[in-house]
């Protein structure tokens, strides 16, 4: 039976932590783990605050406050992004993290989940000051990372650039070029081909397959993408070389419309030249908090967590949910949703492209030797694909919906490991 999640505050609806915990708890329930197993597999491995005084470029001194929380390392190293944001909480992190480990165990490859983040103003911040801050927080994590124990990434606000400070200054440590203790980083230094696509493709790919089953084709679906990021925008790309009809683009400051679908790559190009997608010339201005809830057959959510929650889910005209966001959706609105009978790509299968091109990264950094382009795209098509079909063919043997059964899947997988391994002691 699902367990009902209505009774919750909207305070705690909208906590990461807690919407983490009450899916974990309903797929446990569903797979009837015993409690000692939930306990093992609900707790995070390691948690680390650490404070980052930087000596800013006006002389002045300042503390940042840093965490990295390292949930799973049953089934191969840590692995997760680094997020610069002022929103940066412990629970947050927590939350991120076990969201890793299950989204590595759907796609089935050999790392446990980790998140870091340093809580900051990027934007308010030089280059050499968040130069400063990258390196102090990769000295202070040095103890707990490495290619075998944890293996950083981008992720909100961090880029290649920062990767690359990160690595150098892990290798500085460490005495010698270490490039596979980060992924996500500049093809110059040990990145990967397709990388920088990752995630848009995983999400273009999970869709064409849902697409698939509901006997539809890409021309006769209108997409609604919310974010226009790196995940948001290459979607978007990748999804209109394809075929699809994007017929709005929503960003923090504005959204704008084309009902006969938008040109993604001239769109890409206003805002770099204006800053903003808003007066494109080839869509209208609209409005950002309606944009979400217009009729179409996929909607996109690409930003941040709680896009979707009990205050609006209702409001909601999508066939297909795909999250490209991580937690975008709130369990309660899970519930209505569900009611409304929208086809859910969960975030731990829809954008898990990105951790399964880092893991090809990994590999490539590990083995010296790189792979070209198409043969990325390929490998994460066979894992996209075959991940879709068990996560769907679990929901339809339990009776569960698709969220359900990725954590399902998700925790099968990382508790059979821990029995296989047992518990040292």
């Amino acid at each position: 039976m699902m367990t009902t999640t209505l009774s919750m505050t909207f305070e705690q609806e909208t906590n990461p932590w807690l919407a983490a915990e009450a899916r974990f708890d309903q797929a446990a329930a569903e797979l009837n783990l015993d409690d000692g197993m939930r306990k093992i597999l609900s707790m995070p491995t390691r948690e680390l605050t650490v404070y980052i005084p930087v000596q800013l470029d006006d002389g002045r001194l300042e503390v940042f406050t840093g965490y990295r929380v390292q949930h799973s390392i049953a089934r191969g190293p840590a692995k997760g992004g680094i997020r610069y944001s002022p929103q940066v909480t412990l629970d947050e992190v927590r939350a991120l993290a076990s969201w890793m480990t299950w989204k590595c165990a759907v796609v089935n490859i050999p790392f446990g989940g980790a998140k870091g983040g340093v809580v900051c103003d990027p934007h308010v911040l030089s280059d050499s000051e968040l130069e400063r801050i990258t390196r102090r927080y990769a000295a202070e994590l040095m103890d707990i990372i490495g290619p075998e124990r944890d293996i950083p990434a981008p992720d909100m606000n961090t880029n290649e650039q920062v990767m690359a400070w990160f690595m150098d200054t892990y290798s500085m440590h460490a005495r010698h070029t270490v490039t596979a203790v980060v992924t996500g980083k500049p093809m110059d230094l040990g990145g990967s081909r397709g990388r920088a696509e990752a995630t848009g493709r995983g999400c273009m790919l999970v869709t064409l397959k849902a697409l698939r089953r509901f006997g539809l084709s890409p021309e006769n679906c209108r997409v609604v993408v919310q974010g226009f990021g790196n995940v948001g925008g290459m979607a978007a790309k990748l999804m209109r070389r394809a075929g699809f009809k994007i017929v709005a683009i929503i960003e923090w400051d504005g959204a704008v419309y084309n009902p006969h679908g938008l040109d993604v790559e001239a769109l890409l190009a206003h805002r770099k030249e204006t800053g903003s997608i808003v007066d494109f010339p080839g869509g209208e201005n609209i409005d950002r908090n309606e944009a979400m809830f217009l009729e179409c057959e996929v909607l996109l959510p690409a930003a941040t967590e709680n896009a979707i929650t009990s205050e609006n889910a209702h409001r909601i005209r999508a066939k297909i949910l795909c999250e490209g966001a991580n937690g975008p959706t709130t369990p309660v609105a899970d519930e209505i949703l569900a009611e409304k009978r929208v086809f859910v790509l969960p975030d731990i299968l829809a954008n898990a492209g990105g951790v399964t091109v880092s893991y090809f990264e990994w590999v490539q950094d590990r083995q010296g030797f790189f792979w070209n382009e198409q043969l990325v795209n390929e490998r994460l098509a066979e894992i996209m694909d075959s991940s879709f079909d068990a996560v769907v063919s679990y929901a339809d043997k339990h009776r569960v919906n698709n969220r359900i059964a990725a954590y399902m899947l998700a925790l099968d997988r990382v508790a059979f490991a821990i029995k296989l391994r047992g518990i040292y002691a």
